[in-house]
């Protein structure tokens, strides 16, 4: 079985584009918060988000057509070069993976084409071509040239990046492909915004994970993609490596539609913690999932001592930065886990003041930690049941 380094990380947030920027933003605590402008919020009482702004696809994207991919798919096709770039990979011929994981695909455009059929519009067909999610992952393959790459697309809502990782851990693990393009993408749009409005769960102001006056989420969108290579591939031709996928642990509990179950989360801790060959005790830091809802951030808490203690490691949310970006969300944590790994430093959990009794965790409420981070944790938890889990580690040879 081989090792498997990640060589190359390429990132489009709301709180940064490219990894230095996304890298001091982290340290910096910085918020991705402001007002929405994608969608018309007229009838909302308060509409918050955390948008990609800054973002100039034609900077990134050479060879598609910009036209024929929707929001989500730039983003991510973008990600995709930068991580290329820093990878230091040009890659035609060589047997390579594409796995990118996506909560809803292409929603905003479906939001456009449901509008213009309320309305008596006639359908844009360009539009229409591109609301397949598998576009996500075909559309990396041929802005990139790769001939030689399976494309998957996988949808497991807001675990996917996670299970994207996973999948291709276990393909450049067993050699069946020499390296892969991982991570995953959404974009924001009005019927996720209006579902979680309507489940109660959006945040008036800013999200406050592990807060005793949370409000809930904001939504936002980016993608993450990694490149994960093998280790004898990386250190063959030089490469940096940034961290190494110690391993992963996925499960559906199924316990309820939208509700986190303690046992399953507590049970796909101890799955990554079984593959990576690791003890709790191994463990320097946790990315939650850390939504700031209150049902998430008490039940992943009560499962992450469950499995850690009484005394786990510092456990911070990163969506109090970036928002919840539904499937881009633990591909971008695991990026900035990553980031952490290799820069020596914790990113803080903001907009704290006051920890909820029943999230009895080290928070890093608000400002940076110096580190030097051994081996973290990147949660993904998403309705059904269906989380994931992957766990990074130090690359010391």
């Amino acid at each position: 079985m081989n090792r498997v380094v990640i060589t190359g990380c390429g990132v489009v947030s709301s709180i940064g584009i490219g990894m230095a920027e996304f890298t001091d933003s982290l340290r910096a605590g910085r918020s991705g918060v402001r007002p929405i402008s994608l969608f018309d919020t007229s009838g909302f009482d308060y509409a918050n988000g955390c948008e990609v702004t800054g973002f100039e696809p034609e900077q990134w994207i050479k060879q598609c057509d910009i036209a024929e991919l929707g929001r989500a798919a730039r983003f991510v096709v973008a990600a995709a070069r930068m991580a290329m770039q820093e990878a230091g990979l040009r890659e035609t011929t060589r047997p390579g993976l594409i796995s990118i994981g996506s909560a809803d695909g292409e929603s905003f455009d479906l939001d456009t084409l449901v509008g213009a059929d309320v309305a008596g519009i006639d359908i844009d067909p360009v539009v229409a071509k591109r609301v397949s999610a598998v576009r996500l992952s075909t559309a990396i393959s041929d802005e990139l040239e790769l001939s030689t790459v399976e494309p998957i697309t996988l949808a497991t809502a807001c675990s996917a990046g996670n299970y994207a990782i996973g999948y291709a851990l276990d393909a450049v693990r067993a050699g069946d492909v020499d390296y892969a393009l991982c991570g995953g993408a959404d974009a924001m749009c009005r019927k996720i915004f209006a579902g979680f409005y309507r489940l109660g769960t959006i945040a008036p102001d800013c999200c406050r994970p592990f807060d005793r006056d949370r409000k809930g989420i904001l939504t936002g969108e980016g993608a993450g993609v990694l490149v994960l290579e093998s280790l004898p591939s990386a250190t063959a031709r030089g490469a940096r490596i940034y961290a190494e996928v110690l391993g992963y642990g996925a499960n559906c509990d199924a316990f309820h539609p939208v509700a986190p179950d303690q046992a399953g989360v507590a049970q796909c801790l101890r799955l990554a913690l079984d593959d990576a060959r690791l003890r709790p005790d191994e463990v320097d830091m946790i990315s939650a999932h850390g939504t700031g809802t209150e049902s998430n951030d008490i039940t992943e808490v009560a499962a992450i001592r469950e499995v850690y203690g009484p005394a786990p490691p510092p456990t911070i949310s990163v969506k109090s930065m970036l928002g919840h970006t539904m499937g881009a969300a633990s591909a971008l944590a695991s990026i900035a886990c990553a980031a952490a790994v290799r820069h020596g430093f914790i990113p803080p959990t903001i907009n704290h003041a006051n920890t909820d009794p029943r999230c009895p965790v080290d928070c890093v409420p608000n400002k940076s930690r110096p580190a030097a981070l051994r081996v973290v944790q990147n949660n993904g938890l998403a309705f059904g049941g269906t989380n994931a889990s992957v766990i990074l580690g130090r690359f010391d040879g």
